[in-house]
C-alpha cells in the first residue's frame, strides 16, 4: 500500500506561524489606558501596577493576569438614610460622596472590586454622618439665620472622617455632600412652627428698631421745633421792645415839640381803648377825662 505525501504550500506555514506569534503576543502583551490602572497578577497576587499607559509586556497566562481598576473620580450615591440628632431628634439624609482609587493592591485585597467598593463607602459614610449628626441639635442644621448653621462645618467633619477610614482600602474620599435633609412626617409641625416663630420673632425685632428710630426722629424733630420756637420768640421780643422803644422816642419828641396836642392824642387814644357803643362811664364832671367831652375840668 502507498503513501501520499501531502504537500504543505509556505502559505499555510506562514498563515501558521502568524497565528501562533498574535497568539503568543496576546498572551503576553497587554495596553493601559490613561484613565486605568493595570494591575498585574501572578497566580491572584498582585506583583505590580502600572499607571503609564502604552503597551506593556507579562507572563502569559495563567501565570500572570491583568486587572483594570478606574482611575477617574467616581460619584457614589445611596438612598436616604435616617439618624438621630443630639437632642435627639430623626432626621433623613440623602446624600453623595466622591472617591477615587489611590492604591489598586490594597484596593484589590480589601474590597476586590467596585461593589465591594461601594459597600464599604456605604459603612463609612454612614458611620461618619451618624457620629456628626449627633454632635449637633436640629436647631443648629435647620435655621434661618445663616451665621448660626452649622451645616457646612458637620459636612466637613464628615469628609475628613470618611477620608480617615477609607484611606484603609486604598480609597481617597474626595467629597461629601448632603443632597436632601428632611424630616420624619412626625417632626415636620415642629420644625415648621419654630420657622415660623423664628421669623415672627425677627419681624418683632424690625418693628421695634423702627418704632425706636420713629421716636428718636421726632425727638429730635421736637427739640429742633422748640429751638426754632425760642430763637423765633427771642427775636420777636427784641424787634418788639426795639419797636416800644423807637415808640417812646418818638412820642417824647412829639411832647416837647407840642405837649397840648400830645395830651389831646393820648386822651383821643384813651376814650378809643375804654369807650365803644355799650360802656356807661359815671364820672365826675370835674374827671379830666371829660374836657374834651364838652366838660370841663376847671
Amino acid at each position: 500500500m502507498a503513501i501520499k505525501k501531502v504537500k504543505i504550500s509556505k502559505k499555510v506555514i506562514v498563515g501558521a506561524l502568524m497565528t501562533l506569534i498574535l497568539l503568543v503576543v496576546a498572551l503576553v502583551v497587554y495596553k493601559v489606558d490613561v484613565t486605568q490602572y493595570a494591575v498585574i497578577t501572578q497566580f491572584g497576587n498582585p506583583v505590580r501596577v502600572d499607571e503609564n499607559p502604552g503597551l506593556k509586556v507579562k507572563l502569559p497566562d495563567p501565570i500572570q493576569s491583568v486587572q483594570y481598576l478606574e482611575k477617574r473620580v467616581q460619584v457614589y450615591q445611596t438612598s436616604s438614610i435616617e439618624l438621630l440628632t443630639l437632642d435627639k431628634k430623626s432626621v433623613a439624609l440623602d446624600y453623595y460622596g466622591t472617591w477615587k482609587i489611590t492604591d489598586p493592591v490594597t484596593f484589590l485585597k480589601t474590597v476586590k472590586n467596585q461593589t465591594g467598593a461601594e459597600s464599604r463607602l456605604t459603612d463609612v459614610f454612614s458611620s461618619s454622618l451618624g457620629v456628626q449628626m449627633g454632635k449637633y441639635n436640629l436647631e443648629q442644621l435647620v435655621n434661618t439665620d445663616e451665621q448660626k448653621l452649622e451645616l457646612e462645618t458637620m459636612t466637613e467633619e464628615v469628609v475628613k472622617y470618611a477620608k480617615e477610614q477609607a484611606a484603609n482600602y486604598g480609597i481617597e474620599v474626595v467629597d461629601a455632600q448632603i443632597r436632601v435633609l428632611n424630616f420624619p412626617e412626625a417632626n415636620k409641625q415642629s420644625v415648621y412652627d419654630r420657622m415660623s416663630a423664628e421669623r415672627e420673632q425677627m419681624a418683632q425685632k424690625y418693628r421695634a428698631e423702627g418704632s425706636e428710630e420713629a421716636s428718636k426722629i421726632r425727638s429730635d424733630a421736637e427739640k429742633e421745633q422748640q429751638v426754632i420756637l425760642a430763637e423765633a420768640y427771642k427775636q420777636e421780643q427784641q424787634i418788639k421792645g426795639e419797636g416800644d422803644a423807637e415808640a417812646i422816642r418818638i412820642y417824647g419828641e412829639a411832647f416837647q415839640k407840642d405837649p397840648d396836642f400830645y395830651e389831646f392824642i393820648r386822651t383821643l387814644e384813651t376814650y378809643e381803648k375804654t369807650i365803644d357803643g355799650n360802656t356807661t362811664l359815671i364820672l365826675p364832671s370835674t374827671a379830666e377825662i371829660l374836657k374834651y367831652l364838652g366838660g370841663s375840668s376847671k
